[in-house]
């Protein structure tokens, strides 16, 4: 008796097992991106910030806040370019290794000139992703958009091809470009140290300057004149794709 009871024990067992639903598989349980948590890129970023200082040792959070801290005081958001000033022309190689000049395109239309730090960082990858999106939005008010970085045009490719970004992606080698805005900081020494050990970026950049430039944002009138501009110390924040779409809409009133 024992033996049937313990027979209709594990059938009724398997029974339940293959009954019961299983739980559903989430993307997100199999990849380290971060969720969108709203609609907004920003709290995409902040997102990802969150999970930074949630699993970060204490050690590299202090280094990466002391960095950010040293960018503000560093006098960098003063002497950018902003509002009311002429942007400077440039011709910059794109990841096709075709010539591309700010000019040029600003016969055809408003452009959104935009920085990213590289490929290598992951508030930009997730940025440039947003950027894509709002594209058709961007050219729906006339406007194009090109992204400058100071990765060596190898690197800036495999960004652009990883991403399946539509718009022009420019190699700004040894900042070039951006120094001419004024937005390009000297890391710290310890966050220098920090991103030469977890990625090379002397690799990235081909140069050891350890310059970067500031994750900054202009829409520049057809007459090359800057209307908006986002400049933020804390390469965790970036401009908004509705605030850029609003400064568009602002051109043509």
């Amino acid at each position: 008796m024992k033996n049937i009871a313990l027979f209709s024990l594990l059938v009724l067992c398997t029974v339940w097992v293959s009954c019961t639903p299983k739980k559903k598989e989430t993307p997100m349980e199999n990849t380290t991106e971060t969720p969108v948590t709203g609609n907004s890129l920003q709290a995409t970023l902040d997102a990802k910030k969150a999970a930074f200082e949630e699993k970060a040792s204490d050690e590299k959070k202090k280094i990466y806040a002391e960095g950010i801290a040293a960018v503000a005081e560093s006098g960098v958001l003063s002497n950018a370019k902003n509002v009311g000033d002429q942007a400077p022309d440039f011709t910059l190689t794109n990841a096709l290794g075709e010539q591309v000049s700010l000019s040029d395109y600003l016969k055809k239309g408003p452009v959104v000139l935009t920085w990213y730090r590289g490929g290598w960082c992951p508030y930009c990858n997730l940025t440039l992703n947003s950027l894509q999106s709002e594209l058709p939005n961007f050219q729906a008010e006339g406007a194009n958009l090109l992204a400058l970085t100071p990765e060596l045009p190898d690197k800036s490719m495999s960004t652009k091809e990883k991403h399946e970004l539509a718009f022009e992606v420019l190699s700004d080698v040894q900042n070039q470009i951006g120094k001419q805005y004024g937005i390009v900081y000297k890391l710290t020494d310890d966050v220098a140290a920090s991103y030469q050990k977890s990625f090379d970026l002397h690799g990235y950049n081909g140069d050891e300057s350890d310059e970067l430039p500031l994750a900054a944002t202009y829409v520049i009138d057809t007459d090359g004149k800057i209307t908006y501009a986002f400049l933020d110390a804390e390469y965790r924040n970036r401009a908004e794709p509705s605030e850029i779409i609003a400064a568009l809409q602002a051109l043509k009133k």
